[in-house]
């Protein structure tokens, strides 16, 4: 499945559905404050910048993501730029809500001609946890399972606004070689709902549901992008400490087969976290959203909950899967420099790892190029690529001492 990129159509039917989303849960005097707050922004800033960032400025002086970078995908980045760092998570989380992001997608679907969904997806609430299946034959057992976590700073974000993109890499998955792959995104309490180790604790539940789904480890991969690959880190390095100092009476989970970590926030409060003329990100406010997840009662330096933080070889050891780990980013993060060194901690441990710097890239890129990209083999190169990557039947042997590749 393959809806195609977002349209302006598309962003003003998005409005459509925030607006009274919006008076509901932030009320309607809050919203207008933002939408005025904004103005200066979008009237002024906004057009002076795009303008002189285009035209003015000369093609060499232009950052790597500007010189590739349609207007339409330069102007939605900058957008969100601006919402990343000036709007409250509280107003930012009904942007990626269940209530918005479904009738939305479903408004997709009928403008590109199916009346339901062409793959099959149903929500799942077990003990601790929640999420959302998605399979192509769900009465049959899977060949294949993902097992996601989505990103949005621990205070926003969905599994339903990342359903169109679940849904597109199944299909990628399908297309690939596998008979019944299957998906199940985890939909994990936001901040400030709750804090550290409850995310922690339902990524390890939800994990565990997985795994009985499957049935075999070594079909499993636990995947995620920015906040999410954070937790999915945790979750190693929980597994990790469960296979070394036990955990009572119960049974000791298995390591998934492999990890997949787009634009994983590895550290989250570093000093090394510098803005970038391209990427929407803001250092400032990542550390803001890292301290409240890890709340009052641990260090934001705790490996537990800020896996870059853990320079233990011997227990990144033990936490890394069978096949090792991808990771992709691109060149123009904020976060770059700590993956960089996150990758270098991971070679240092003799873990099997292979990394994709995108040269002018910026954050979450294969998520995000999905819905913005006007070329179909652009929006799903990233999706392609990382599927290429997990179907490579020698994983796990080619790749020792740490070794580094760029799997473009």
């Amino acid at each position: 499945m393959n809806l195609g990129p977002v349209s302006y159509l598309d962003c003003i039917v998005f409005c459509v559905f925030l607006a009274p989303q919006l008076v509901w849960r932030v009320g309607f005097i809050e919203t207008v404050l933002c939408v005025l707050q904004a103005l200066p922004f979008v009237l002024v800033k906004l057009p002076v910048a795009f303008i002189h960032d285009r035209i003015l400025v000369t093609r060499e002086k232009q950052s790597a993501f500007l010189r590739r970078a349609s207007l339409f995908e330069d102007l939605v980045v900058r957008c969100v730029r601006y919402a990343f760092a000036n709007i409250p998570p509280r107003i930012g989380r009904v942007f990626f809500a269940k209530e918005v992001a479904l009738p939305f997608l479903w408004f997709r679907l009928l403008r590109h001609g199916y009346l339901a969904s062409p793959i099959h997806w149903s929500e799942h609430r077990g003990r601790g946890f929640r999420g959302i299946w998605l399979s192509k034959y769900p009465r049959e057992k899977p060949d294949f399972v993902l097992f996601y976590a989505h990103g949005g700073g621990f205070s926003m974000g969905s599994s339903y606004f990342y359903l169109e993109y679940l849904l597109t890499w199944l299909s990628v998955l399908s297309s690939s070689g596998y008979g019944n792959p299957a998906i199940f995104a985890l939909e994990y309490t936001l901040v400030p709902d709750a804090s550290f180790p409850t995310q922690i604790d339902e990524t390890l539940r939800g994990y565990e549901h997985v795994l009985a789904v499957a049935q075999d480890p070594s079909i499993v991969c636990v995947s995620g992008d920015s906040a999410g690959a954070t937790l999915i880190l945790c979750l190693l390095l929980r597994l990790g400490d469960i296979r070394a100092n036990g955990h009572g009476n119960k049974q000791r989970p298995p390591m998934p087969a492999l990890a997949v970590l787009i634009s994983p926030w590895v550290t989250l409060v570093s000093a090394r976290h510098t803005n970038t003329a391209s990427d929407y990100l803001d250092a400032q406010q990542l550390s803001r959203y890292g301290t409240q997840f890890a709340g009052n009662g641990i260090s934001v330096t705790d490996p537990s909950v800020s896996p870059g933080c853990c320079k233990d070889i011997s227990w990144w050891k033990r936490s890394s899967p069978s096949k090792g780990m991808l990771m992709t980013y691109g060149t123009e993060e904020v976060l770059a420099p700590e993956m960089e060194g996150f990758i270098d901690t991971l070679r240092e441990a003799d873990v099997m790892v292979e990394s994709k710097a995108e040269p002018g890239g910026i954050h979450a890129w294969p998520v995000a190029s999905l819905f913005l990209s006007s070329s179909r083999d652009e929006r799903l190169r990233g999706l392609v690529t990382i599927t290429r990557e997990i179907r490579q039947p020698s994983r796990g042997k080619r790749l020792r001492s740490g070794a580094v590749l760029d799997f473009a």
